[in-house]
């Protein structure tokens, strides 16, 4: 199974200790939000120092030849997390040789994308869905044969979290049963992550390199670690509300009568 599938997996499905004069069971680890380092370019000066703090690794890529080999000369250069790629009209040819590179998972939009990469079972497999996706596509990728959804939101400029984000980010947890992962700024401040974290987000991707701080990453790192996170709610349970007869007002009109 991919390395990061399996963080997350854990990350998700953490539970406190029962408590009482039970056998004592095997403990589910602290939960703890996993912090995912995006390139947007891979020839990157002092790329450990970048991505130092980060659970796992993703790189841009458009061409799965190139992408391939660079993503292969990343994973020697640092090679205690899992790496991703983030395909891009890629076509239909080349997931065995980025497998072979050694990618542990890839993002990928549904739009232009063949489905040849389910050819690959150890290839952890994230989909990137759209913040306007309706409710019943949302549905349909809960069934889907992918192990994580990612939304990622703009990110030029002067990008920061809104309560616009926090009510997407709310839907698609309500949604779905799967590990959900967004994009959010370096700037992202420790209330916000947890306040992510209360609304279903397992996991969160930074941008790192030109542009943005090095560095960054382990400062996240050790505010993620300084935070308390609840164990993990159920996910997928929103329910539809039914409408208010007001039955019970006419029985007590009906009494006051008599």
């Amino acid at each position: 199974m991919s390395r990061l599938i399996d963080k997350l997996n854990r990350v998700s499905q953490a539970v406190p200790q029962a408590m009482g004069f039970r056998a004592m069971q095997q403990v589910s680890p602290k939960p703890r939000m996993l912090l995912i380092a995006t390139l947007a370019q891979a020839n990157i000066d002092g790329l450990a120092d970048y991505v130092a703090g980060a659970d796992a690794g993703l790189l841009h890529i458009s061409n799965l030849s190139e992408g391939g080999k660079t993503l292969g000369e990343i994973c020697q250069i640092v090679s205690d997390i899992p790496w991703g790629g983030w395909l891009r009209d890629v076509g239909q040819g080349g997931m065995k040789q980025i497998a072979k590179a050694g990618c542990d998972f890839v993002v990928f939009a549904p739009v232009n994308t063949p489905l040849a990469i389910l050819q690959d079972n150890k290839l952890g497999k994230i989909l990137q869905v759209e913040a306007s996706l309706s409710e019943g596509l949302l549905r349909a990728v809960d069934r889907l044969p992918v192990d994580a959804v990612l939304t990622a939101g703009e990110q030029e400029g002067e990008y920061f979290l809104t309560w616009h984000h926090l009510m997407l980010f709310q839907r698609f947890a309500d949604l779905l049963t799967k590990p959900l992962l967004v994009s959010v700024p370096s700037k992202v401040t420790a209330s916000e992550i947890q306040t992510l974290w209360e609304t279903g987000v397992e996991g969160v991707m930074v941008k790192v390199g030109v542009g943005q701080p090095e560095g960054r990453l382990k400062e996240l790192r050790q505010v993620i670690d300084k935070l308390t996170f609840a164990p993990r709610r159920k996910r997928g349970k929103a329910e539809a509300l039914l409408p208010y007869i007001g039955g019970e007002r006419h029985i007590v009109a009906e009494e006051e009568k008599e």
